[in-house]
Formats: structure tokens, sequence, C-alpha cells
């Protein structure tokens, strides 16, 4: 099973459901999947979902899925993560009304540049992370959380280089 999640904010994330849809109906998604929609307008129309779930029933469909697409939000991802899934982290973006600036490039970015996750900014290439995944080529790496300031340390150590990179 594939989990989508996209948190409980009040930001929609329509163009994600509406891209799983199109790869649903041109068979690149070959499994189950249950979405966490938020307060997207957009309503899924090959796979269940709900708007909101509980803390309980969010952990029961970590455990159960095979791949989880997140948003950018480090505490579902974290919690993918920790429980040794595949993940491929979505950004929202600003330009969309998905969120108020960019930041979750940024830390999906930081994510994948140590190889624990798929990043995709652009939706476009949602299917090709998919099909990483389904194909065994997806070059990631298993995340091994042994210190409570991973999460800060990777992340201010990826937008550390990215400003030096810049400068």
């Amino acid at each position: 099973m594939i989990f989508i999640c996209v948190g409980s904010r009040s930001y929609q994330f329509n163009r994600l459901f509406v891209k799983l849809d199109e790869l649903c109906e041109k068979g690149i998604i070959k499994e189950d999947m249950f979405a966490q929609i938020g307060t997207s307008a957009y309503k899924p129309k090959h796979y269940p979902y709900k708007d909101f779930i509980s803390e309980e029933e969010f952990q029961v469909k970590i455990n159960e899925a095979h791949i989880v697409i997140s948003h950018g939000a480090s505490g579902s991802i974290m919690k993918a993560l920790n429980a040794k899934k595949k993940v491929i982290a979505v950004a929202r973006l600003e330009k969309y009304g998905e969120h108020i600036n960019d930041h979750q490039i940024q830390i999906n970015e930081a994510f994948a540049s140590n190889k624990y996750l798929l990043s995709v900014s652009n939706m476009d290439d949602l299917g090709d992370a998919i099909k990483a995944y389904y194909e065994g080529t997806a070059d990631i790496v298993p995340w091994e959380n042994t210190d409570p300031m991973a999460i800060v340390n990777l992340i201010d150590n990826f937008i550390k280089e990215s400003w030096y990179s810049i400068k």
C-alpha cells in the first residue's frame, strides 16, 4: 500500500491528488493507496481518502505502507523514516497557494541530499520517483536515528552548505 499524508494545516494540496489519480489511470501506480487529504478541495477518484485521521490511525497507515508519500513536513517524514518506509517527499509550493513560502523544498532536499528519501519539487517527476521504488533503482540509504538532534543538524548543515555555495 502507498500512504499519502499532507498534514492538518489549512493549505490545500490539490496538485498532488490530481497527479496521483493520473498515475493510477496510466497504470504507473500498481498497488492500493490511502490518502489523508487535509483541506484539499480535490477528491481522489481512484483510491480511498479521509480529510483528517487520528494520530493512532496515522501510525497504523504508516505501518501498513510500502511507500509513504508525504508533503515536506519534517514530522511526517521522520515518522515514515523511523518506521523504515520508502519515502517520497513532495514540496508544497507558494505559487499554487499550498503554503506561505517554499521552505519545504529545502527540507526535502536536506533529506534527499543524504539519500534518505526521494524528493519531488516538480509534480511531473512523481511518477519517476514511484517507478524508482518499484524497480529497485532508487538511490537511498536506510535512516538511522540515534541522535535526537539528527533532524535539526541535517537541515542546519544543508542550509549552511547551500548558503556558502551561493556566496
